[in-house]
């Protein structure tokens, strides 16, 4: 279908203020200019019960209670960014917005950036809050037996590789990871990179930097950890529901990857956004597609939580 109207307003206005070639020079240009769109985009902040910052064995968690039922199921956030830009300060208005939709406790992770920060630390730092969120879940009112992993764009693919290392650890259990437009591989020459690649708010050009920053000096972008539709094994991982969006240029490698789980015998909801461009779910005051993504999303870890009629 051709791309949505309101995709469209969007990507005229931010093509209107000029692009910003990505390079280490002007990281801060490009982290403040992502800040702005998100205050764009993103709508007032929902209250929420009880919001707290917290230390993760080491990593700044910020932990978003939505009421005070006890045993709250709870979720493993992970902002997007390119391992490069994002904060959980800019992602607090869609956590809060998950936080109230599924009705379980968000633990968003406040991981290191690259290219301060390079492959692994961003990784380590998310698989530390994992851990600690599975073992301390009861310290907040959270159950720690019924825990997912979350995550858009490049926090999808620390979700998804946080998925994979807790299947290889035998802990801790996840119900269900949720990966909203992944960064699954360093291909970047599928169709959807040759389609959507300029003009659609998130550029190829942008991608080469960001898996430039997270690469470091000598990452290898074919190890797993990084590109984790490349594991030679996906068997036994948690069930997923992996979110695409038509004109991005990840569209291609989600899809391919929710395919490769699906033929791997793990559960699988991949939900299609025709129309639709990277970020959208995040920015529910530009997008009625992004309130939609957040009830599919919402109900499916309901699913799994087993809380599906609360």
């Amino acid at each position: 279908m051709p791309l949505h109207a309101q995709a469209q307003a969007v990507c005229d206005l931010v093509n209107a203020m000029g692009e910003v070639p990505p390079s280490d020079e002007r990281l801060q240009e490009v982290r403040d200019g992502f800040a702005t769109l998100v205050v764009m985009g993103a709508g007032a902040p929902e209250p929420v019960f009880e919001i707290s910052d917290l230390d993760a064995d080491g990593v700044p968690v910020r932990v978003y209670r939505p009421s005070t039922e006890p045993d709250l199921p709870v979720i493993v956030y992970f902002h997007g960014g390119g391992w490069t830009i994002g904060s959980v300060d800019q992602f607090d208005l869609i956590t809060r917005q998950i936080a109230n939709a599924s009705g379980a406790i968000v633990v968003s992770v406040d991981y290191r950036l690259a290219p301060e920060c390079p492959f692994p630390t961003p990784l380590d730092d998310c698989w530390r809050a994992l851990v600690w969120t599975a073992k301390n879940a009861a310290e907040f009112g959270g159950d720690g037996s019924r825990l997912a992993v979350m995550g858009d764009s490049a926090g999808g693919n620390l979700a998804a590789v946080c998925a994979l290392l807790a299947r290889d650890a035998g802990e801790p259990d996840i119900a269900l990871q949720v990966l909203v437009y992944p960064v699954v591989d360093c291909e970047f020459d599928t169709p959807s990179y040759r389609e959507n690649g300029k003009g659609y708010l998130l550029t190829a050009d942008d991608m080469h930097w960001f898996f430039s920053c997270y690469l470091g000096d000598g990452a290898d972008p074919t190890d797993w950890r990084i590109s984790p539709h490349r594991s030679p094994d996906l068997r036994g991982v948690a069930p997923a529901v992996v979110i695409t969006a038509e004109f991005d240029p990840l569209r291609d490698e989600g899809e391919a990857y929710a395919r490769r789980l699906e033929g791997a015998g793990v559960a699988v909801t991949h939900i299609p956004y025709d129309g639709m461009i990277h970020a959208f779910f995040g920015l529910s005051a530009a997008f009625d597609a992004s309130r939609d993504a957040l009830q599919r999303v919402s109900a499916e870890l309901r699913q799994a939580f087993g809380t599906l009629s609360n």
